[in-house]
């Protein structure tokens, strides 16, 4: 398994700030503060998405988007959350993961 140097810098905690929770919106599932989440660069930063658009996901959300795309394709093809929710494996795991609890931790596919 290849490691994701990149997903480790952007995990993070959701603050708790009592505002409504943030949606993902690969599954539409509100992220919950106390659950990990990720910001995914729409444009890898490793072909020149240093300073593009970023979208919060849950982990792992953003672990599958990585574990079935290279970054190539993500920079030519799969650059918006329209592009990703497309894909015909993309979409059926997010349409899976959609029926879990918000908190849900299972792994990636």
């Amino acid at each position: 398994m290849r490691k994701q140097r990149h997903l480790i810098d952007d995990v993070t905690l959701a603050s708790e700030d009592n505002g409504p929770d943030p949606i993902c919106p690969l599954c539409d599932r509100p992220i919950p503060a106390d659950v990990e989440q990720s910001r995914h660069h729409l444009i890898p930063k490793a072909k020149g998405g240093r300073n593009t658009e970023t979208v919060l996901l849950h982990h792992i959300c953003h672990k599958t988007i990585h574990r079935v795309l290279k970054e190539s394709e993500l920079a030519r093809n799969f650059h918006t959350v329209e592009a990703l929710r497309a894909h015909p494996e993309l979409g059926r795991f997010f349409d899976w993961v959609s029926k879990r609890p918000p908190g849900f931790l299972g792994k990636a596919r």
